[in-house]
């Protein structure tokens, strides 16, 4: 019983949470920028095209904070938000160090390893797989999901063959 409560208190609480930063990349909910606002800061990123992976950062983390906040088709709710914190962290928060009040990775991690958690230990009693008695092949899809998440990583780190920074200096040279 108390580890079912647990699971429905992270659940709940993480997954309410990434459905509003879903939705402020998607909608300009909750004082986010929308998805064309959104768009212009990833391609800032180097990530292209921009508006793509908005919109897949955006359904990720709201698609996948409603199935984390539901316990609906575990472990699919925390491989997605997994995926969306890989990306954020690789482009945004790795290279500022540990901690988030240098712009850090620490949230970003504390917030992967509650959805790991969740994803192995199952979405528990308190949840809509439970009611409707659904349950993924554990831990086949699992592995599978976090291998996809590490992939589609790589290939949005890869959608960008040259840095920024670089890509900008080469511009400046080349008007100079």
């Amino acid at each position: 019983m108390s580890l079912d409560l647990a699971l429905l208190i992270v659940r709940v609480v993480v997954g309410l949470l990434f459905v509003g930063h879903g939705a402020q990349k998607l909608f300009g909910w909750f004082g986010g920028y929308g998805l064309n606002g959104t768009a212009g800061f990833m391609g800032s990123l180097g990530l292209r095209p921009a508006k793509f992976w908005t919109l897949l950062a955006g359904l990720s983390e709201l698609g996948g904070g409603a199935l984390l906040a539901l316990g609906l088709l575990n472990p699919l709710g925390p491989v997605a938000i997994i995926a969306a914190m890989l990306v954020a962290t690789a482009k945004v928060h790795g290279g500022k160090g540990l901690w988030v009040t240098e712009g850090g990775m620490e949230y970003n991690l504390v917030l992967i390893a509650a959805s790991l958690a969740v994803g192995l230990a199952g979405a528990g009693s308190f949840s809509m797989d439970a009611v409707l008695g659904i349950a993924l092949p554990a831990p086949i899809s699992l592995i599978v999901g976090l291998v996809a998440s590490v992939l589609g990583t790589g290939i949005a780190l890869l959608s960008a063959p040259r840095s920024v920074a670089s890509a900008q200096g080469q511009e400046l040279s080349q008007t100079a």
